[in-house]
């Protein structure tokens, strides 16, 4: 096996060792013994990769949120309107969130550890997201519809609320991200854009940050 490939099987071995580490025990309890051990390399090898459990933490997040970004870049290119884009975006963000653990513990990280992935940056990034495919295609409807949406923050609001709002239920009971909990939460949408100008939900901007 050629050096370089092997050195990049190590440094994504401490990676996922780290995130199960800190998954299980938290980033303070996480000994760089264990981690190294975990992953089936000497202590060398990870201070060779990452001089210290910080650089590993950063390393983390930036993998999360590299997963992240596919995801996201997913959901931008795809033809479908808003409400169903959405719900496919939500379906594949929890598949690889139940299923990688470097990216569930990247989103576990204190925001000032992983800026990018706490709770309200998450909501700017996802708010944004979805106003700007809510401006040019409608909120639901069949594929190929392209009918502005006539209330597209509200709308980008109330999707938000909702993917944010899994990403907190599921943390607690992982059946909220379950793939049929979430396509038939999303069943119950299609007579929703009409009243969310109604609805008096709050802008990303004035809900509270993450603790």
């Amino acid at each position: 096996m050629p050096t370089q490939h092997r050195a990049i099987q190590s440094r994504q071995a401490l990676i996922r060792s780290a995130a199960e580490t800190f998954l299980e025990k938290g980033v303070p309890a996480a000994g760089m013994v264990e981690i190294s051990r975990r992953a089936r390399l000497s202590k060398g090898a990870l201070y060779f990769h990452f001089t210290s459990k910080d650089d590993l933490t950063l390393a983390v997040r930036d993998a999360a949120l590299a997963t992240l970004q596919e995801v996201e870049e997913a959901f931008t290119r795809s033809p479908q309107p808003l409400t169903t884009a959405v719900q496919d975006f939500t379906v594949e963000l929890f598949g690889r969130v139940r299923t990688d653990p470097v990216l569930r513990a990247g989103l576990r990280l204190r925001p000032e550890t992983a800026p990018g992935l706490g709770i309200y940056a998450l909501e700017q990034r996802w708010y944004a997201l979805f106003l700007d495919k809510a401006v040019t295609c409608g909120p639901c409807g069949p594929a190929g519809s392209h009918a502005p949406d006539a209330e597209p923050r509200r709308t980008a609001q109330l999707l938000t609320s909702l993917v944010v709002g899994l990403l907190h239920l599921g943390g607690e009971d992982g059946t909220w991200w379950d793939d049929e909990s979430i396509v038939g939460m999303w069943g119950l949408l299609p007579a929703a854009p009409s009243r969310i100008a109604a609805a008096g939900i709050p802008a990303p901007a004035q809900l509270p940050a993450a603790g």
